[in-house]
């Protein structure tokens, strides 16, 4: 057998792991009726700003109640871009399957590519299973029909398309024409934006409270523009990013006022859950879309969002269920965006695709089950543009980043921050990663131009 096909193998096994489990939820029959399901998103938020993540100047105290009362990793990855992270979480696959490896703009070419809908997408899965699905905020996987919301399973949409709008007027970036929209119709509602996912999301619970109901909750807080709530003439457009080197650059106290705001918004849709008697038998999830943009904290990753360093792709993630999952609990079994889709298809009893890439992630949250298999399973990212080329492998404690010609080695668990790279006294590691590494490039690749999409 030749060392490529030696490699093909083991790739295989470690992405889809063994199927040791049914592939059906192992919820407690006691349970009855299966679970609601709130997977709440923020944006750019960065590692560092969430309390229950080390902050000391963010207060998010409903954010971190669900930390106290659920089970919070500290190794959970993402994309290091909207589009890419929304397109695995929504296919159950690598994003670089469907080439959506970065964030779509609204002009332009952009406009008239997305993610296909092919039946068995996230939400589409779950609509066939019973539930009522709904997503209120951010979409960012397409502008077309044949790419919206709806068409993917959605039975409610409320929100916009693009990857980032005006809080206030609502119009994007790019050809700033309106964007803001409920199941595929135009509409012009006022107020601020996070106000609006909120309520939105508010006003599904209480319509669907007597049913199976799956809600995708994805503010765009704290993605720029950075206006915070009350201020909404910050800056002569506010639709532009603000940097550092901006005439009037965006500030700290602006990016907190925002986060902040939509931790208020998860607690007043923690409050609903309760109030209509459904928290009990409610997996919540929340996590962010990727590492923070330049007014974040990331610590104590390095670097920022776009990038494959840590704090490009390491994010919070937390689990509250509080009939099946321990309370106060901390895990740090690295687990990746897909495993979202597989968890939440897994609590619906609903059977996970055999080519989807994630792994149900409650039985080793509930500590019914070992992490070693998921710890020792690779994790790959890729960014392939013009400005940078870098790609990276997670297996067990080691990360492999390739950044241009450049093969550095980090010991994560000693080496959280990437500071010292150990290339030279382990080359084994290097060279066992780096075949992991082409192999899952040629896998995936390969994938995308049979189907058209590369």
């Amino acid at each position: 057998m030749t060392v490529a096909r030696r490699v093909g193998l083991l790739l295989s096994v470690l992405l889809l792991g063994a199927p040791t489990v049914p592939l059906r939820a192992q919820v407690n029959a006691a349970s009855g009726a299966p679970p609601n399901i709130v997977l709440i998103l923020t944006d750019d938020v960065g590692y560092g700003d969430i309390g229950s993540y080390g902050s000391r100047d963010i207060r998010t105290p409903n954010i971190d109640r669900l930390a106290r009362g659920g089970v919070r990793l500290t190794d959970f990855y993402a994309s290091p871009q909207c589009t890419p992270t929304r397109a695995a979480l929504i296919s159950g696959r690598y994003q670089q399957r469907v080439s959506l490896e970065r964030a779509l703009g609204s002009a332009g070419a952009w406009l008239r590519t997305g993610l296909p809908a092919n039946g068995s997408t996230l939400p589409r899965l779950l609509k066939n299973a019973g539930y009522t699905t709904g997503l209120v905020g951010k979409w960012h996987l397409g502008y077309l029909p044949e790419y919206s919301p709806n068409t993917h399973g959605f039975d409610y949409f409320y929100g916009f398309l693009a990857g980032y709008i005006d809080f206030y007027t609502h119009t994007r970036g790019g050809d700033g024409l309106p964007d803001l929209y409920e199941n595929g119709v135009a509409v012009s509602d006022s107020g601020y934006m996070t106000d609006l996912i909120t309520s939105r999301a508010v006003r599904f619970i209480e319509k669907n409270a007597a049913q199976p109901f799956f809600l995708e909750v994805a503010y765009n807080a704290a993605h720029w523009p950075f206006q915070r709530p009350g201020h909404p003439t910050r800056a002569a457009n506010n639709a532009r990013f603000q940097g550092p080197d901006d005439s009037l650059p965006a500030t700290r106290a602006d990016y907190i006022a925002m986060l902040e705001h939509a931790d208020g918004g998860v607690g007043t849709i923690m409050a609903t859950l309760k109030q209509r008697g459904l928290d009990k038998n409610t997996l919540v999830i929340f996590t962010n879309d990727n590492g923070g943009e330049w007014l974040s904290n990331n610590a104590p990753l390095f670097h920022r969002k776009d990038t494959l360093w840590e704090g490009g792709i390491r994010v919070p993630a937390i689990f509250w269920w509080p009939s099946v999952l321990p309370a106060g609990r901390t895990a740090n079994t690295p687990g990746i965006t897909m495993d979202l889709t597989a968890t939440v298809l897994t609590a619906a009893r609903t059977l996970v695709p055999a080519n989807f890439e994630g792994r149900d992630l409650v039985p080793m949250l509930a500590g019914r089950t070992s992490a070693a298999t998921l710890a020792e399973r690779p994790l790959f990212w890729r960014i392939d543009t013009r400005d940078r080329q870098q790609r990276a492998v997670r297996r067990g404690r080691w990360k492999l980043l390739v950044d241009g010609d450049d093969q550095l080695l980090f010991d994560l668990p000693r080496d959280i921050g990437e500071r010292h790279d150990v290339a030279a006294s382990h080359p084994a590691v290097v060279r066992e990663l780096q075949a992991l590494l082409t192999a899952w490039e040629a896998d995936v690749d390969a994938e995308a131009t049979r189907t058209g999409r590369k």
